[in-house]
């Protein structure tokens, strides 16, 4: 029997980087799954250094409700100095860096797989063991990732992504939503399963996904 679990990642800036390299940093227009992950491990409270295979092994998909703004923030770095990788104090140069955020974006995450493994989980973003951030600690979410009615049993992801009511609070969703779905047979390849966290062993697997639509999504009705 397989399960699927919803959950939001809505707020005024996130960001999912997938390529991000030295005083580039990128995010991908939908969140990672290494970005979820993460967020997933923050909610159980388990450290970079424990093994991710369990939550890796959870297959993702991504309905976007919001496609939100791709936006750029400039950093300057290394003001008072700076170490090099030489292991020499530079204080000449600054470092500029460029990192890309989206902004009010919008979307409902699913995972499917175990339903015992999901029950921990939807417990868990229900009650965080530490602070839950949307690709970056200083983007907090503005609405709760858990979703109280976000547990579905016999679902498969798809089913579950196409069903549930759209997620945006203001305004009207688009004539149709993108659904972004991993698929063995998939057209596009992105470098996002964990495999590790632990910092400067950090590794990555790619995975496949397709590019899907829903067309008139449900949206509930006030009152």
């Amino acid at each position: 029997m397989t399960a699927t679990l919803l959950l939001r990642s809505s707020g005024p800036m996130q960001s999912w980087g997938t390529q991000s390299r030295f005083n580039i940093r990128d995010t991908g227009r939908e969140p990672s799954k290494s970005g979820i992950i993460g967020l997933l491990c923050a909610a159980l409270g388990r450290p970079r250094t424990e093994p991710v295979a369990d939550l890796a092994a959870l297959k993702m998909g991504v309905r976007v409700d919001r496609e939100g703004r791709l936006e750029r923030d400039f950093h300057i770095a290394g003001k008072g100095g700076y170490y090099r990788i030489s292991g020499e104090m530079e204080k000449e140069n600054v470092i500029v860096s460029h990192r890309y955020y989206l902004a009010d974006a919008c979307f409902l995450v699913g995972l499917e797989g175990d339903p015992a493994l999901l029950e921990v989980l939807h417990h868990a973003l229900a009650n965080p063991a530490w602070p839950l951030y949307l690709g970056r600690k200083a983007f907090v979410p503005s609405e709760p990732v858990w979703l109280a009615d976000g547990l579905w049993y016999e679902a498969d992801l798809l089913s579950a992504l196409r069903g549930y009511p759209w997620l945006g609070t203001w305004g009207k969703p688009a004539e149709q939503l993108r659904l972004v779905i991993e698929d063995p047979a998939g057209s596009v390849v992105v470098n996002d399963v964990p495999v590790s966290f632990v910092q400067r062993q950090r590794a990555f697997l790619p995975r496949r996904v397709k590019i899907d639509y829903i067309y008139a999504p449900f949206v509930p009705q006030e009152g």
